[in-house]
């Protein structure tokens, strides 16, 4: 045990030595192999000027802030009124949005201000119909009609904390954004056509098909003031924005039309437009106490410090009784008196009560496509997959295979410890699924579930599906460094049955697999954290192997445990295995296991023995059989007495292959019915 400690203590030190930090964010691009574009050198941004965010910046911007006609106009007006919303905690009921009032029109950038706390991501998430649970009330309209089914997949939203798949690139994660979410009536050209107007928009040609890799955090100004003109770009074309923004620059905060600023709980302290450098906004809080602002302050910056929970004056309050609010309330009711006169626009899209685009085949097809690719690229998973599995059939040495060529006893029982050991290898491998399908998981649950991209039910299958093939490719593996090198096919040559059960056994590996990787999705469907899962997987994994009938058969089991034997999936494949590869062959004793003894007088060996030999096997060596003074004895025979000591019967080797089967089935089942009752919401927000 020392030397083993002192063995893992060196290895990980020298591991540390070449395994190198983790890489900062951004800093490098990969591109696709073929795709790698001619990028220019950039020129030296201190001999180019300065390039800072400034007044001549912000008008030589302004030359090109058109969108291409091709892409989508938003013809649609969103508005809400009275919006509450409230959750139950310990403490009792707790109410995150108080009263808010709103709207957002095509053309115009609305900003979403506020402490931290004050409920803007929660505002967010309550319009675009992402809460799971609490009560909303108020009233929460598009056009003056309530939002439809499809609200969620034709709403863009990005959150605040984003996610993104980091082996897909720039245009695969828009292109798979729009097969599943526009009409299924757009054929594929159309949609991958415009995609292209968007990369073409996002004026990222150069990087379309750069890997997008691990999203960084904070934003400086250069990088902030290009997303603010791209955002008025598209306010421009016709698109209707609302969006948090945190400490704006004076300049930032000019493109913006309109302010709905929020205290902590969710109250409304001003909302309404911006006005020429902040006037109205300026006017309207100075007007109501507020200390003057300077000429050289930033405005935004401003209106944080006079509203903040310092202030003696109640915002909230002075909101609700103002006439601005009132102004609010009577564009408000002006809005839905004019679309109450208005018909429900013809809209092209067949299927807009539809939650999802796409059907369920397309949306399997598409997912499915993008795992397998995230996989392809993803090499450290395949390297330890295939390493996982090979080590089952080269962790014994040479001369251990070689000495149990034949049919010994102790030969018959190393195979059967060979077998136990390649489950255990090869079982191994379940732990590497777990981190892929947790990254998959946070994917689809925070950004895809919500906009209604496709259902949870083709997540599920697609991330069972993807591994089939991959087991397949190490089965072969498996088989042939496996059922070769130990003589199961000599096995099957003696007794004339070698291509049923060379095929029953590749089989078994098969499943075998295949139940591994379901195993496992079973077990992490319904948990957090790939951690816990992978202690569930492995306790549940050796209590199958402990009652499986090899390390103690059924009948030295305790009655209670007895049912453990039965349920476990291992005594089906063990049983399985044991008799494809080992039964209808002789057993030949080695000298060291040959037993010697004197027959009692007068018999001889043959006349001593006989009866046992007719009732448990074995065999008597031809000089001994007649000798009356030594008796040279192998007490094994036949290999299907020894399969009988396990409770292993060749004549069940197509049932246990059949139950077995049934086990990974029932593991698929059972994964999409976990992940059902723990993870996908059950209607528990309310709405009044």
């Amino acid at each position: 045990m020392i030397v083993l400690m002192i063995f893992g203590c060196f290895v990980y030190l020298v591991a540390t030595e070449y395994i190198s930090a983790k890489k900062s964010k951004g800093e490098v691009l990969f591109f696709r192999r073929g795709r790698v574009p001619d990028l220019r050198p950039k020129l030296d941004q201190e001999a180019n000027g300065d390039r800072r965010v400034n007044q001549k910046t912000l008008a030589g911007e302004k030359i090109v802030l058109d969108a291409p006609a091709s892409i989508q106009k938003q013809t649609k007006v969103l508005h809400w009124e009275s919006v509450n919303y409230d959750i139950k905690n310990k403490g009792g009921p707790r109410r995150l949005l108080d009263d808010v009032d709103g709207w957002v029109i095509p053309g115009t950038l609305t900003a979403l201000m506020g402490v931290t706390g004050a409920g803007k991501t929660t505002l967010l998430d309550v319009l675009a119909n992402r809460i799971t649970l609490g009560v909303v009330s108020g009233q929460i309209l598009i056009d003056g009609r309530l939002r439809d089914t499809g609200f969620q997949r034709k709403t863009g939203y990005v959150q605040q904390q984003d996610l993104h798949l980091a082996t897909s690139t720039v245009r695969e994660a828009l292109l798979f954004s729009a097969v599943l979410r526009q009409p299924e009536a757009i054929s594929h050209a159309e949609k991958f056509a415009y995609v292209n107007e968007v990369i073409t928009v996002l004026e990222m040609e150069a990087y379309a098909d750069a890997v997008i890799g691990v999203p960084g955090e904070g934003l400086d100004s250069q990088t902030a003031w290009s997303i603010c003109a791209l955002l008025r770009k598209l306010v421009n074309n016709g698109q209707a924005i609302l969006c948090t923004i945190h400490q704006p620059s004076a300049i930032l905060f000019q493109e913006f039309d309109r302010v709905l600023l929020l205290a902590k709980g969710g109250k409304t302290l001003y909302f309404g437009d911006l006005g020429d450098s902040a006037k109205t906004l300026t006017n309207y809080f100075e007007r109501n106490g507020a200390r003057p602002c300077g000429r050289n302050e930033n405005p935004a910056e401003w209106m944080l410090q006079v509203t903040n929970a310092a202030s003696t004056q109640d915002w909230s309050a002075i909101w609700n009784n103002s006439k601005e609010r009132e102004g609010v309330k009577a564009e408000l009711a002006r809005l839905k008196e004019h679309f109450s006169h208005r018909p429900a626009a013809v809209n092209n899209d067949t299927d807009v009560l539809r939650p999802f685009a796409a059907s369920f085949s397309t949306q399997l097809q598409v997912v499915l496509v993008r795992v397998f690719q995230q996989y392809w690229r993803t090499p450290s998973y395949l390297y330890s997959k295939v390493a996982l599995c090979l080590s089952s059939v080269i962790s014994n040495p040479p001369k251990d295979i070689t000495r149990h060529m034949a049919n010994a006893q102790t030969g018959i029982v190393h195979r059967l410890f060979l077998l136990e050991n390649a489950e255990l290898a090869s079982g191994s491998a379940k732990s590497n699924i777990m981190p892929h399908f947790v990254t998959q998981r946070a994917l689809y649950e925070i950004r895809e579930r919500p906009s209604k991209t496709y259902c949870w039910q083709v997540f599920m299958l697609s991330n069972i599906l993807v591994e089939i093939p991959w087991n397949s490719l190490m089965a072969v593996f498996v088989f042939v460094g496996w059922y070769y090198p130990i003589s199961l096919r000599q096995n099957a040559m003696e007794a004339d049955q070698v291509a049923e059960r060379g095929a029953l056994m590749f089989l078994f590996i098969l499943t075998f697999l295949i139940f591994a990787g379901t195993f496992t999705h079973m077990v992490i469907a319904g948990i957090e954290s790939a951690e816990t899962a992978g202690n569930i997987t492995n306790l549940l994994f050796s209590l199958s192997l402990i009652f499986c009938g090899v390390l103690a058969t059924p009948s030295a089991l305790p009655k209670f445990w007895i049912f453990m034997y039965c349920v476990s999936p291992f005594t089906y494949l063990v049983s399985g295995m044991l008799s494809v590869g080992l039964a209808n062959a002789r057993i030949t004793c080695s000298a060291e296991e040959l037993l010697r003894f004197r027959p009692r007088p007068p018999l001889n060996c043959s006349a001593y023995l006989g009866p046992y030999i007719a009732s448990f096997g074995g065999y008597l060596t031809p000089e001994s059989v007649n000798s009356t003074i030594e008796c040279v004895f192998c007490a094994g025979s036949d290999t299907n007495v020894f399969l009988r000591g396990v409770s292993a019967e060749y004549g069940d080797r197509w049932r246990n292959l059949g139950v077995f089967v049934v086990y990974a089935v029932f593991n698929v089942g059972a994964a999409v019915g976990f992940y059902w009752l723990a993870r996908v919401p059950k209607g528990k927000r309310q709405m009044k």
